[in-house]
């Protein structure tokens, strides 16, 4: 079996005195797609966000391409890893958030191409040609020049997963790409995530998109208060779980989709 492009033994975060990720342990092989699922508060977003060091743990480690992120280790010492050390691994890991943090005053090719040019030296030419690849395979290939505010909150989050795979990422990390979407503009974000999958692309997802996560994750982790309760087969836990937090979640789940359809 490959090692493990990402992973994390025994990690955990402490935030304002509370225990938000406890002795966590995760792996994350390479051309897998890995959704995590649970309630607000349960610390996904936090585990994210440790994978390239946005937040720093506490104990533990994790590992992506073979080297600790954020630290390195000199015998029994711990060192934070400088900041140009920081950009050279996060050059390697995309990221989508939530809401799109597209610069508003930038064209949609603008702001995929301003990374790849200031960051990885991209000559101009080369960005905006690679920017016009992506934006036709996010399916935008008439909007290189319409600015944020002239597009759909779908059609941003899309320049969003262009912008970030404009840095040649070896792995994606979603932070609940489609929650701040209205649902009608879901499904192409979910479209776009679904051939990024099936083109081999590493992805780690926090989602509440049950469907998705059931046809395109390789592996499911469920977390319940700073804790993988559950892991595995997506296709199983989501319909016949183990874990008794697991079948709650999912039960409260069900029944406020059939709420929301009445």
């Amino acid at each position: 079996m490959s090692e493990a492009l990402v992973s994390g033994h025994d990690v955990w975060v402490v935030l304002g005195g509370r225990e938000i990720i406890r002795g966590v342990d995760f792996d994350v092989r390479e051309g897998e797609v890995t959704c995590i699922i649970g309630p607000s508060g349960s610390g996904k977003s936090t585990l994210l966000r440790c994978m390239n060091y946005l937040v720093p743990v506490d104990s533990g480690r994790i590992r992506f391409e073979g080297e600790f992120v954020g630290i390195e280790e000199d015998g029994d010492r711990v060192y934070e890893r400088g900041e140009a050390d920081l950009c050279r691994m996060r050059a390697r890991i995309g990221m989508v958030f939530q809401q799109f943090n597209l610069f508003p005053h930038l064209t949609a090719l603008d702001n995929i191409t301003l990374a790849p040019t200031l960051v990885l030296g991209m000559n101009p030419r080369e960005a905006a040609e690679e920017g016009r690849r992506l934006l036709a395979q996010m399916g935008l290939p008439d909007k290189a020049s319409s600015y944020p505010s002239q597009l759909s909150g779908g059609q941003q989050q899309r320049v969003a997963i262009a912008r970030a795979l404009a840095m040649r990422p070896r792995l994606m990390l979603f932070d609940e790409p489609t929650s701040a979407l209205d649902p009608e503009l879901v499904g192409e974000v979910l479209r776009a995530m679904r051939e990024l999958a099936a083109n081999g692309m590493t992805m780690v997802i926090v989602t509440h998109e049950m469907a998705f996560a059931r046809d395109v994750a390789d592996q499911l982790l469920f977390m319940d208060e700073g804790q993988i309760l559950e892991r595995g087969d997506p296709r199983r836990i989501l319909s016949a779980p183990e874990h008794p937090r697991t079948k709650a979640f999912l039960a409260r789940l069900h029944e406020g989709q059939n709420e929301a359809r009445r």
